[in-house]
């Protein structure tokens, strides 16, 4: 079988470090797909309106390897688990895996049914979505509706992510944060799920993150990020 993108998702993320570690965790963080120009056909959306969410099926881009090099890793050790213990990788959710496919499941803002790019040139409709776990970039292959009668499973069991709270970090921005016009509820939910290697927590280090074309800087201690620094990237 040969798949093609039919689409691309924009982001506020040009790298995947600082990405949320699952769609949904930071829930206002906007995102954008559009079409490749085979697939811009406002036909092909109708009747997506009339649902919340959707299933995006995706390419982990930022994770490409050699094929020629690459091998099967049976194991991985997860950020919930610390960075330290491994698990099998089809009991995780790992972005190292044998077909480097990403699902997530992200909420309908918008459906703009005849976007133009920043020339004034159509683009066909774009789907607005918010707490997409997405580089910018990124390939999109496939998109699904979510469905709560199929999709939503209550009370399921979800293995060691059960036994394994995660508790998200208190966020202190600069007193002049708002001058950089950066959305500062968004960027406080983002740094609020903690962007460092699970495996690394240096409390004197300074961490950096690019963020919708701003490099912001912060430390980490005591289960308080602080951010240093906020400069135009």
């Amino acid at each position: 079988m040969q798949i093609e993108p039919i689409a691309h998702f924009h982001s506020p993320f040009p790298t995947k470090f600082g990405i949320p570690r699952q769609a949904g965790l930071a829930e206002s963080l906007p995102g954008k797909i559009v079409f490749e120009p085979k697939f811009r056909n406002i036909d092909a959306v109708r009747g997506l309106d009339g649902f919340d969410y959707i299933w995006l099926i995706w390419e982990f881009s930022g994770n490409r390897t050699d094929p020629g090099k690459d091998s099967f890793q049976p194991t991985v050790r997860p950020p919930r688990l610390g960075g330290n213990e491994r698990i099998g990788v089809f009991a995780s959710r790992s972005p190292f895996r044998p077909n480097h496919l990403g699902l997530s499941s992200a909420r309908i803002s918008m459906i703009e049914t005849d976007a133009k790019d920043d020339s004034g040139k159509s683009i066909g409709p774009v789907i607005h979505v918010l707490g997409a776990d997405l580089m910018d970039g990124t390939p999109i292959y496939d998109i699904k509706p979510y469905v709560t009668y199929a999709d939503s499973h209550p009370g399921a069991r979800s293995g060691f992510v059960d036994s394994n709270e995660w508790e998200p970090l208190e966020v202190v921005l600069p007193e002049d944060a708002s001058r950089h016009g950066l959305d500062l509820n968004v960027l406080k939910e983002v740094l609020a799920q903690d962007p460092r290697p699970r495996y690394k927590e240096d409390s004197d280090k300074v961490y950096g993150m690019e963020f919708d074309s701003h490099d912001i800087r912060f430390t980490v201690k005591d289960g308080v990020l602080t951010v240093v620094g906020i400069t135009r990237g």
